[in-house]
């Protein structure tokens, strides 16, 4: 019987061993060297796709700088939501020209549009981001960068083979608080690095699973896409302010990944290990007994690089600490939040990093559309984007299987260990899948 990668809960409290699995996929090969593409002319064209809360975000950045992009188009396959998004648009151009689609595929189909910006549930991530990057388009995609370690690696090789731009909405790598606790740990400002610290918030429990008949407005089996079918719920797409599905790990890894993707990567840049993966990682936490919500919501996980140095990642009592990020030094630490920063002793806070600071970017998505015309590389590039993904990946799978696990990052495969091996990737429901 086929389940789901990230049905991690549903997996462990069946009796995930018990179960056997499909062979494992082998892995993409690694990425090719990016071919420098010229930068277009002009201003960018862009297209929104997934118009749920953040992508009217995504919507409004996008209209609000008319002197260097122009938000073309809009989809979702709910209509109510799409409406909605080009409702922003129409109102910012003071016209009607945004164009509404409820299939990405169409949108793929235009040539006038440079890049597309990608805000919808996790296990539609890859799918939607490598037909962007195989039709030739930029890609912003939300984080986490992908639902598995094989999806982020299939976005690796395709960037690097099409020499498109990505940049994941890691936004806190164009914040001023975090880009400054980077920098006084890689200047070795706090001596020899010794370990660092990542906070979750703790996730939600419950989600209504009360079967219902889906809202007209919405395609529902569109939404569900690859993942398993299953009946509608509330809780499924709507719960939890608008995003049920989070907690739900047919299409999310829950908060260990939405939030890692901005807490593990921040510390891992801190800790200058953007290209290298931890060598083993260790984890227990907890998952919710009622309702359709069935991701960790609390857990503690804690990974060791070949040097020796420590990354924990944790809800706050679990890791004793409630900053977002703390890297720790032998000559002192710094912690970092959105729009806090503090450090040991206090005269780091009143050191200047000088000319790097004029390098920093202070807008995330402005710095994808300078990384796209200048051919540079982005804020949050897919390399870097991959590794922390795959972190909270190897988190998640370490909750399951409730022992250490050794970690071989060039190879993308745990050390003599199969059955965690098999975790790295997901079966698609038909007719989609990653060559599609």
């Amino acid at each position: 019987m086929d389940h789901r990668l990230h049905h991690i809960a549903s997996l462990n409290r069946r009796g995930f061993l018990r179960h056997s699995l499909a062979a494992a996929v082998p892995l993409i090969t690694p990425s090719l060297l990016r071919a420098a593409s010229p930068p277009p002319s002009g201003r960018l064209q862009i297209a929104v796709i997934g118009s749920g809360g953040r992508g009217r975000d995504h919507t409004r950045v996008w209209s609000s700088m008319p002197a260097e992009c122009r938000l073309m188009a809009v989809c979702d396959v709910n209509r109510a939501q799409a409406a909605s998004a080009k409702g922003i648009a129409d109102a910012a151009y003071q016209d009607k020209a945004c164009t509404v689609y409820s299939d990405f595929r169409e949108v793929m189909a235009r040539d006038d549009i440079d890049a597309v910006s990608i805000a919808v549930p996790d296990h539609w991530h890859a799918l939607i981001a490598l037909a962007a990057i195989r039709a030739g388009k930029h890609v912003y995609l939300e984080k986490p960068l992908a639902y598995t370690v094989e999806q982020g690696r299939a976005l690796v090789t395709a960037v690097g083979r099409h020499g498109v731009v990505l940049q994941q909405g890691t936004q806190q790598r164009s914040s001023s608080t975090f880009q400054r606790a980077a920098w006084l740990a890689r200047s070795g400002k706090l001596g020899r690095l010794l370990s660092a610290i990542a906070i979750s918030p703790y996730g939600p429990q419950g989600g209504d699973p009360t079967p219902a008949t889906p809202p007209p407005e919405i395609d529902y089996n569109f939404w569900l896409g690859p993942a398993p079918e299953v009946p509608y719920t509330p809780g499924r797409c709507h719960g939890d302010g608008g995003i049920g599905w989070y907690h739900i790990s047919d299409y999310s890894g829950g908060w260990v990944t939405a939030w890692g993707s901005h807490h593990v990567d921040c510390a891992q840049w801190a800790l200058g290990k953007d290209h290298e993966a931890p060598v083993a990682v260790e984890a227990k936490g907890e998952f919710p007994t009622t309702g359709v919500f069935d991701t960790c919501y609390k857990w503690r996980a804690e990974f060791r690089y070949a040097d020796g140095v420590k990354l924990i990642f944790a809800t706050p009592k679990e890791a004793e600490s409630t900053n977002n990020v703390l890297i720790v030094g032998d000559a002192g630490w710094v912690s970092a939040s959105r729009g806090r920063i503090d450090a040991y002793p206090k005269s780091l806070l009143a050191l200047q990093p000088g000319p790097l600071a004029e390098a920093w970017p202070t807008n995330h998505f402005r710095n994808f559309l300078n990384a796209i015309r200048e051919g540079g590389e982005p804020a949050s590039p897919v390399d870097s984007a991959h590794l922390s993904t795959t972190l909270c990946h190897l988190c998640n799978i370490a909750i399951v299987l409730q022992r250490p696990l050794r970690w071989d990052g060039t190879r993308e495969r745990f050390i003599d260990d199969p059955v965690a091996d098999r975790m790295l990737t997901s079966p698609m429901r038909a007719p989609w899948n990653l060559n599609a």
